[in-house]
């Protein structure tokens, strides 16, 4: 997925700086999705924040002003195979590349939420709590909160037994309820200690 203004492929005077965030490490379920946003110095978005700290109708509501303002937006994800096979941590890093590749072009910059940085043809640097400091990261991170809510919600209406509506895929009593009594789904990750015990 990607979004981009021809104005600013044109322009190409100011350096694109994307900020890059992912949602869904801790879920038991679902994929981990990443996003990268390029804003546009021109048009600044309020109310830009750490999408946890954010209301999911908030969410909605700035992620359509984000992919239709910023200069340009790419959405990546690792799948739950590739969870199981890499780790949580090497596939959130797939899943920022992806989300890099998505782009139109390389950013000039990339600044990454948290104390790692995926392997990128450009300069990045990682900000612990990014998400919350810098517009670009809170951007992303309200795209990849979004984008993974939608996975899980049409989840949610092939699996309703897991209740994937309410706690998106993460460990809450309601989740790991349902997995002792329904056993996991495909979509599960089996690598993760929850739900590998209810194959043993």
């Amino acid at each position: 997925m990607v979004n981009t203004h021809d104005s600013a492929i044109v322009n190409g005077i100011l350096p694109w700086v994307a900020g890059i965030d992912e949602a869904g490490r801790g879920p038991l379920a679902g994929p981990v999705v990443a996003a990268a946003v390029v804003l546009d110095p021109a048009w600044p978005i309020d109310g830009l924040a750490d999408s946890k700290k954010l209301s999911a109708r908030r969410r909605e509501a700035l992620a359509i002003e984000i992919r239709a303002h910023a200069l340009a937006w790419g959405i990546g994800r690792a799948d739950v195979e590739e969870i199981d096979r890499l780790n949580i941590l090497h596939a959130t890093m797939l899943a920022m590349q992806r989300a890099v590749a998505a782009l139109p072009r390389l950013p000039d910059r990339a600044m990454i939420d948290g104390n790692r940085c995926p392997a990128l043809a450009c300069e990045s640097v990682a900000i612990v709590g990014g998400d919350d400091s810098e517009p670009a990261i809170s951007a992303a991170s309200i795209l990849a909160k979004t984008a993974r809510d939608a996975e899980m919600l049409a989840l949610h209406a092939l699996l309703p037994q897991y209740g994937f509506d309410r706690h998106m895929g993460y460990p809450t009593a309601r989740h790991i309820d349902a997995l002792k009594r329904h056993g996991p789904a495909d979509c599960h990750r089996r690598s993760f200690a929850p739900v590998r015990r209810c194959l043993e």
